[in-house]
Parts: structure tokens; C-alpha cells; sequence
């Protein structure tokens, strides 16, 4: 099978019961943040805590509400990742202790490093009324984890339409083409969204593993249903996965090799010990200017929850 080209390729029942062995379902959480909007949590689980280096993966929306009434996140810090919005639905205006400020549109995406320290916020605009967005975020490597802070915007991306699929390539490379987004691990991040019912298979990179999620409608993941209160992981080893997908319908791909090493994830940081955990809230609370200010938010930061007396590497 592997020799086959993916437009080629057929799937018989024992090719389908192979690649099963591979899929394992996560049950996604959820929760309501704001002003009512509804979130999605599939990263991180204790059924999975990353994949490749995503850690963090909300599934915001979709949701209307009244002018004024959007969200409002006040400052709030982060260490050793890099936060990824991928904006389906309405604007969010972002800015940061680096002096950025962007307002971010349906099929952009912003990339904040966070690297040693930075702090942010997100508001939604006063006339703004709707919101869908995928927000994840990525473990900086150790080399990288503590990198010198920064705010990129990417305003378009490579975009390709096969059997009847818009692919969006968000980052990493696909089907020959490659994202702008600058990230520090073999990653993935492709926008599936169907123009027509189609059924295709998709190419792999066996040394990756996978993650499926649904944004808008549902699909099946070779034979196994994907909808919008779960989320299918792929283990590395494969070529290739089959994928049927409605039109309307919205599938968030993600990729990349397992991450180098065990991290800990807490509040809004990513670290390697329980000390540098403790050390960035306590620089928080005790505004160092490690996580410096934001002049034009007029609002609260956010506090600091208590640390919990132990924690557990994620893997």
C-alpha cells in the first residue's frame, strides 16, 4: 500500500481494522467561559497530553452575542510556549508587554512566543457580536523554552482545494504546501473544511502522530465517528488515513513528532520543574518585569491560582 499515491489508494477491511489499532478517542471537556461562550477542551487530557508539541487545545464557540459584550480577557502571564489562535468566526483584538497590538480576523492567525516571559490580553471589539476560534498552544523545546519574547501575525496562508476539501495549511507543510508560521518542532496544523461530501485519504508522516478534531459538523476517521464532543489520536507508524466529510463541515488536523521531553503544564506555563513553575507565578504576583505591563488595558490582571503541592510531568 505504501507505494500507492493517495488519490489511489482503497481501503478493505483488514486495512481499516490495521489502522484502528493506531486511533485511540479522547472525550473532550467543556466549560463556559465570559459572556457565555462554550469551550471545547481536547488538550491537554489524561487520556493524552500532547501531541507533538501542542499542549493546549480549546475549541471556542461558535457563539452571538449582544454589542459589549464579547470576550474580555485581562493580562494574564506565559513562559516556555508559544499560544496559536486560528480565527474562524468574528475579531479579537490582542496586545502584549511587547509593545503588539493586532486585531486579528476570520482565517488569520496569531503566533505569541512567550519563551522566558510575556504577559497579554484579548478583547473582543465593542461592535464585535461573534466568535469561533481554535486556540492551542506549543511547548518551546528545550533550547528554545527561554528565547527572547515576541508577536507574530500571519494574515494569509496557503490554501488548496482537493476532492472537494479547501485544505488550509496553518503550520507545517501539506500536499506541497508550507505555512509561514514559525515554529520550533516538526509540527503540523492543517484546516480541513468540505465543499461538497467527499471521501479521500490523506497522507502521513509515519514518524508523526495525529490528532483529529471537529470544528463546524462532524466526520469519520476510518470508519470511526468524529464529532464535536471528541477527538481522535493518531500513533505514529502510519502513511496514510482515510477521512468522509459532509459539506459545512470543519476538521482540525494536527501533527508533529513526540515532544523531546517530559513538561509541566500549569496555569499559563509551560516548565521543566516545579521550582521555575513557582519562581514565574511568584515574579507574576510580585509584578517583576520579567512579564512586563500593558498601559492601555484599564481592567485587573489576573491572579494567580495556589500552586498545588506536587505535580506531574506530561509526556
Amino acid at each position: 500500500m505504501s507505494n500507492a499515491t493517495f488519490e489511489e489508494l482503497s481501503f478493505s477491511e483488514d486495512c481499516i481494522q490495521h489502522i484502528n489499532q493506531y486511533l485511540h478517542e479522547v472525550p473532550l471537556r467543556s466549560a463556559e467561559i465570559g459572556q457565555g461562550t462554550l469551550i471545547k477542551r481536547a488538550l491537554p487530557s489524561r487520556h493524552k497530553r500532547l501531541v507533538g508539541a501542542w499542549c493546549f487545545l480549546d475549541h471556542a464557540g461558535p457563539v452571538s452575542f449582544p454589542q459589549g459584550d464579547g470576550l474580555d480577557v485581562g493580562p494574564h502571564p506565559h513562559i516556555g510556549l508559544q499560544t496559536f489562535t486560528w480565527m474562524i468566526d468574528g475579531t479579537m483584538m490582542h496586545t502584549d508587554s511587547v509593545g503588539s497590538e493586532q486585531l486579528i480576523r476570520p482565517k488569520q492567525v496569531n503566533l505569541m512566543t512567550a519563551g522566558y516571559g510575556i504577559s497579554h490580553t484579548e478583547v473582543a471589539p465593542q461592535t464585535e457580536t461573534e466568535m469561533h476560534a481554535a486556540q492551542l498552544w506549543i511547548a518551546l523545546p528545550d533550547d528554545k523554552k527561554d528565547i527572547a519574547p515576541r508577536f507574530d501575525h500571519y494574515p494569509e496562508l496557503p490554501t488548496l482545494l482537493h476532492n472537494e476539501i479547501e485544505f488550509t495549511v496553518l503550520v507545517g507543510e501539506y500536499l506541497g504546501q508550507t505555512s509561514p508560521v514559525a515554529v520550533y518542532t516538526p509540527l503540523l496544523g492543517v484546516d480541513l473544511t468540505a465543499q461538497a461530501d467527499s471521501t479521500t485519504t490523506l497522507p502521513l508522516n509515519p514518524e508523526f502522530e495525529y490528532a483529529f478534531m471537529a470544528l463546524e459538523g462532524s466526520a469519520v476517521i476510518n470508519g470511526q465517528q468524529l464529532t464535536q464532543d471528541n477527538m481522535w489520536v493518531l500513533e505514529p507508524g502510519l502513511e496514510h488515513i482515510q477521512i468522509e466529510i459532509s459539506k459545512g463541515s470543519r476538521v482540525l488536523l494536527l501533527g508533529g513528532t513526540p515532544f523531546e521531553s517530559p513538561i509541566l503544564l500549569w496555569w499559563n506555563f509551560v516548565g521543566r520543574s516545579y521550582e521555575e513553575i513557582a519562581e514565574a507565578r511568584q515574579q507574576w504576583i510580585d509584578h517583576d518585569s520579567r512579564f512586563g505591563e500593558i498601559p492601555s488595558y484599564t481592567g485587573e490582571r489576573l491572579k494567580a491560582p495556589e500552586l498545588p503541592s506536587s505535580m506531574r510531568p506530561s509526556k
